[in-house]
């Protein structure tokens, strides 16, 4: 039994000395456990803090004093030393070279270098990707400089407390000055909106509000600023983005120059957060803020922005006197991260900021007092015609906020009305515009047709001199009308001839499948096609004072408003660009109620006082002073409203660009020249005359955009007779001599015979005139042998009807001067004489052109069975009302009313209505 208590007693010994030594080793390696993880925990805290930080770090002093962790903290150290003694080498410097490089001039020094001087009066040059705001360093190593990118970067989010937010204003005020400073004076605008100051924020800006550089918002009217911002965006998006451009930024480097200002809004709240109206509103802002050239500055205004945006974070100094403003303040940005400690730049003195500002204010004074130069606005003569018109239109016709201001007609702006009452600039900006394109676009680009309704010569600067004073004209121009306040028909003329060139263009693009007129171009040059073919320039006519087409409800009207719908719709597409002028609004009136036409006209320039240009609510213009103008891209709604000054255009500057383009083209056509006080010149008009071998009998020059001559083709052929109509004998009887003569000019000489019969006193004198100055055999016959001289011409004329053609027969024209007298003088076989004359002479080669002072004896004439309407195959009245001439018409109504120098033309076998018609000086009775 003792045996056995003795082994049990021996196996329980054994299992617990096993057990104790199972247990020790255990907690051995519990300890070993819990050692290796206080290392690596405190390794961690420790990199994680930083070493140089946990130095200061009343948490982690224990781990630092603790002998047992001397060897994690001896690892920690040799890490940082390896690392950060590198980094101390060259990278602090280098990446203060970076930012250098990145913000050149203004927008890198030091503000304490600063002067209270203005920056450099140059426009925009080289835009800093990057703002310096202070100097960073790591763990208290070598110090560099912090920068964060801005305009055309990204926004701007800066947040701080309030023992901070003076130093946190000071930086904001900071930043705007570098970018008031880098740039002329006026390339960046600034709008300062504060919750809590009525004044405002940056007080040391105030000086740069007497020129509009800073604008301070009501505190309670945060929207409205939101709203102005929201417009700027839709502007820039509608004109310059739809151009084909993702940004203002990218606009700026094809172009070579940037078509807007910036605007920084700077929104000074107190942390707390804005409406819910308001914060979608501001967010909307940022996302298409920067591609817009809108800058976001936010200072404590709590909101979730997408990116770009950057953001400035400052915390309250360590164990510091709160009213000791000159401690260090721990800073940190997005841009450099958690580790870089960022001391931002001392704050400028408010004297020096107010010297500063006042000098900027002083230079964009200066800057505004010299855009009366508007040479300014003008390209290099050495770059003068290199610009492809392509894509559009771009013209600068002023400056807004310091920058060049254009207007654009393309796809997206195709048509423009421009408005302003007498003496509010309206010439002066058509004569800018015109100018312009004529600088930047060749011929190659762009045709011109002036048009001026009024009694004015506004575009007769651009013709060649009659006198041949000035060899110069415009090449680009390719009509020019003036004084033609009186010829409505002129301007329907034109509609006409854009409605052909666009019928043209269409069909081509259909021939080689495309869709506009820059898709035709490129595929003409894809499939090497040049020469008049390829050739396809924009058109722009400008047409001032246009409603003047639209007095009177007549066919004029009613044709000219068809007309001017169908160029408005489809010029886009085809390269046709309309100006409508007008200095009141009776002819803005004209278009309200035609929504077809209307609409079309996206470009809305108002000049001061102008009324109804703009949209029915936007009434910018009624507070415009002199020399500006709102020029609008976006039918006139108040969101594209854009104020530009325009400069004068001298006619000194205006003749020297046409004196260069014309330089450079003197081979283009001259343009065709149409003043409504000048009567055509007749050796001009006959000169212009077909060489076919046709005669033709010149009686004016026809309303087109060609000036062609008005002329009946008198050829060998029944009804080629020409009848002039006309009361006046001071008027006719000279249309007559100038139809015979011309006619006559065009015979072969092979023995043509000209018979001459005044019968009318009046015409005596002028037959005999017009008897010297014809070649060949002219032979006068006078009223005692009108009667037997009609008897032998029907008998010649049957003669040469019996005989095998006309082959033989030399050429006979008759001339009768006073044809309502015939009837007196012969009896009824005479006058059925004369009527075989009529009817059977032109195809035997005996024309008649004869003067008859009333239509309806010439309709008795031709009334009865023995002659017919079509017999006179070709007539021209002048001093007779439409009414009258309805006979000879068929009974067609005729609304038509005599003016000085112009009359009706009718040739039955080229028209079917009567053509208006400016007489020669010989035939025009002035």
């Amino acid at each position: 039994m003792a045996r056995r208590r003795d082994r049990i007693r021996a196996a329980f010994e054994r299992f617990h000395s096993a057990a104790s030594a199972a247990v020790g080793a255990a907690e051995v390696r519990r300890d070993r456990a819990a050692r290796v993880h206080a290392e690596v925990m405190a390794e961690l805290w420790l990199r994680e803090t930083g070493y140089d930080a946990a130095q200061h770090d009343p948490g982690l002093a224990r781990i630092l004093a603790n002998p047992r962790f001397a060897e994690v903290v001896a690892r920690v150290a040799d890490d940082r030393a390896h690392a950060f003694d590198r980094w101390q080498g060259d990278s602090p410097r280098a990446l203060s070279d970076i930012v250098a490089g990145a913000t050149p001039g203004a927008a890198g020094d030091d503000p304490a270098a600063w002067e209270p001087v203005a920056g450099d009066a140059e426009a925009v040059g080289e835009v800093p990707e990057m703002w310096a705001l202070g100097t960073g360093s790591v763990e208290g190593g070598a110090p560099f400089r912090v920068a964060v990118p801005l305009l055309d970067g990204a926004h701007l989010q800066i947040v701080s407390t309030p023992r901070t937010r003076e130093r946190a204003e000071a930086m904001v005020e900071q930043l705007v000055l570098r970018m008031l400073r880098h740039f002329r004076p006026g390339v960046v605008g600034v709008h300062v909106w504060d919750v809590g100051q009525l004044a405002g924020a940056l007080p040391g800006l105030y000086p740069l509000t007497r020129t509009g550089l800073l604008t301070v918002h009501d505190p309670t009217r945060l929207e409205a600023l939101l709203a102005q911002l929201a417009d700027r965006i839709r502007r820039v998006q509608t004109r310059v983005l739809a151009a084909g451009s993702s940004s203002l930024a990218e606009l700026a480097r094809q172009s070579g120059k940037r078509p807007e200002s910036w605007m920084v809004a700077v929104l000074v709240g107190s942390g707390r957060e804005l409406p819910e109206a308001e914060l979608r509103q501001l967010q909307r802002v940022a996302r298409g803020g920067i591609a817009a050239g809108v800058v976001l500055v936010l200072l404590d205004v709590p909101v979730a922005l997408r990116r770009p945006v950057e953001s400035v974070t400052f915390g309250d100094p360590p164990g510091t006197d709160p009213e000791d403003a000159s401690a260090p303040v721990p800073v940190h940005t997005s841009l450099t991260g958690p580790h870089v400690l960022v001391e931002p730049d001392r704050p400028v003195p408010p004297d020096d900021v107010t010297a500063v500002c006042t000098a900027i204010a002083a230079a964009h004074e200066q800057w505004r007092g010299r855009l009366g130069a508007f040479a300014d606005l003008l390209p290099p003569v050495a770059d003068r015609g290199r610009e492809r018109s392509d894509q559009g239109l771009v013209t600068e016709i002023g400056f807004s906020d310091g920058m060049p201001a254009e207007i654009c007609l393309d796809d997206h702006s195709p048509h423009a009305l421009v408005g302003g009452p007498s003496g509010s600039g309206k010439t002066n900006l058509l004569l800018a515009w015109i100018s312009g394109l004529a600088a930047r676009y060749g011929p190659e680009e762009v045709e011109l047709y002036l048009l001026d309704f009024k009694e004015g010569v506004s575009f007769t600067q651009f013709a060649p001199d009659p006198g041949g004073h000035r060899p110069d004209r415009l090449p680009q121009a390719r009509l020019i009308g003036v004084n033609v306040n009186t010829d409505r028909e002129f301007g329907l003329a034109l509609l006409r001839h854009l409605s052909d060139v666009m019928r043209s263009r269409a069909e081509a693009a259909r021939r080689y499948g495309a869709t506009k007129l820059a898709e035709l171009r490129a595929e003409l040059a894809d499939r090497g096609i040049t020469g008049a073919e390829a050739r396809l320039p924009r058109i722009v006519a400008v047409i001032d004072e246009f409603q003047f087409l639209f007095t009177g409800r007549d066919a004029v009207s009613a044709e000219a408003t068809a007309l001017l719908e169908d160029v408005a719709r489809r010029g886009r597409s085809q390269g046709v660009h309309l100006v409508l002028a007008s200095q009141d609004i009776s002819g803005i009136d004209a278009l309200w109620g035609r929504s077809a036409i209307f609409e079309q006209f996206v470009l809305r320039i108002a000049l001061p006082r102008a009324r109804r240009i703009l949209a029915q609510d936007n009434e910018a213009a009624l507070e415009l002073p002199r020399w500006h103008a709102v020029v609008n891209h976006d039918s006139g709604v108040e969101h594209g409203n854009r104020v530009v000054t325009v400069p004068e255009a001298g006619a000194a500057l205006v003749r020297e660009v046409q004196r260069t383009a014309f330089e450079a083209h003197p081979h283009e056509p001259r343009p065709v020249v149409f003043d409504g006080a000048r009567a055509p010149e007749h050796d001009e008009l006959a000169a212009r005359l077909p060489a076919d071998g046709v005669p033709r009998a010149l009686v004016g020059q026809l309303v087109d955009v060609h000036g062609s001559p008005a002329a009946a083709e008198l050829a060998d052929a029944p009804g080629r007779n020409l009848g002039v109509i006309g009361p006046d004998a001071r008027v006719a009887v000279p249309l007559l001599c100038t139809a015979v003569e011309s006619y006559v000019a065009g015979l072969p000489d092979d023995g043509a015979r000209v018979l001459l019969m005044p019968l009318a006193p009046d015409a005596v004198a002028a037959v005999d005139e017009l008897a010297g100055r014809l070649p060949g055999e002219v032979e006068k016959v006078f009223a005692d042998g009108f009667a037997a001289r009609i008897r032998e011409l029907a008998a010649a004329v049957r003669e040469r009807a019996g005989a095998a053609g006309t082959d033989g027969h030399p050429p006979l024209v008759v001339a009768l001067f006073g044809a309502d007298v015939a009837e007196t003088m012969l009896d009824r076989t005479g006058t059925e004489d004369l009527r075989s004359v009529l009817r059977h002479g032109p195809g035997v080669g005996v024309h008649l052109l004869g003067w008859w002072q009333g239509a309806q004896r010439l309709k008795t004439l031709l009334a009865p069975p023995g002659a017919a309407l079509d017999d006179l195959g070709a007539w021209v009245a002048a001093g007779v009302q439409g009414a009258d001439l309805v006979p000879l018409l068929g009974g067609q109504p005729l609304d038509w009313t005599p003016a000085p120098g112009r009359g009706l033309f009718l040739d039955r076998a080229r028209y079917s209505r009567p053509q208006l018609v400016i007489l020669t000086d010989r035939g025009g009775g002035r």
